[in-house]
């Protein structure tokens, strides 16, 4: 085999050089043409797989949209069966995300800031923040929360507040403090179910 067959498909290569340089720097921060030669690919063939760059952004962040669903669904999984338990779990998916080299905070939140209401890359964002906010109201229901949307409603801020500062603090003590503020909530809203 030669390294051409080994190389992954060009819109594979469009999209893993995207997601590193828009992770890393942010959807305004990186130009198509640069996202074009990092991935050795010509301007047609960008354009033949992702016809604009809020194509492209949005690509990547449902990409980034399954990875961290499925991190947070595993950070809650390995804590147990018991759903209360796994509301406060979940928050080691952020820990985790904090010791990453090159931790940038949550992709969502930075590409938010970054793109106009109605544009694919928003849509995007505001479609994984309901999905995330659904399945915590779904573990906060099971696990017997007097108010299971107020409750999810308190932990995704948590989560996503955690995530932001620290993108600007770097405090690794950050995700310590979220899970025990989550234990607290969830202890109190599920008090008369415990």
């Amino acid at each position: 085999m030669t390294a051409e067959t080994l190389r992954p498909p060009p819109r594979e290569r469009i999209l893993a050089t995207a997601s590193a340089l828009f992770s890393a720097h942010g959807l305004r921060g990186v130009g198509v043409d640069r996202i074009i030669a990092e991935s050795a690919v010509a301007k047609s063939t960008m354009y033949a797989h992702f016809p604009s760059k809020d194509d492209l952004a949005a690509a990547y962040l449902r990409r980034t949209d399954t990875s961290w669903r499925t991190k947070l669904r595993a950070a809650a999984e390995a804590a147990g069966e018991d759903p209360a338990d796994q509301l406060v779990g979940l928050f080691d998916a952020v820990a985790t995300a904090f010791t990453q080299h090159g931790f940038h905070g949550c992709p969502f939140i930075n590409a938010a800031a970054e793109s106009e209401a109605g544009s694919a890359p928003h849509a995007v964002t505001v479609a994984h923040k309901q999905a995330v906010r659904a399945w915590v109201r779904d573990l906060a229901t099971a696990a017997g929360a007097s108010d299971p949307e107020r409750l999810a409603l308190q932990l995704t801020l948590l989560v996503d507040g955690t995530l932001a500062a620290g993108k600007l603090e770097q405090d690794p003590a950050m995700p310590a403090g979220a899970r025990a503020a989550a234990e607290a909530l969830v202890e109190r809203a599920c008090l008369t179910h415990r």
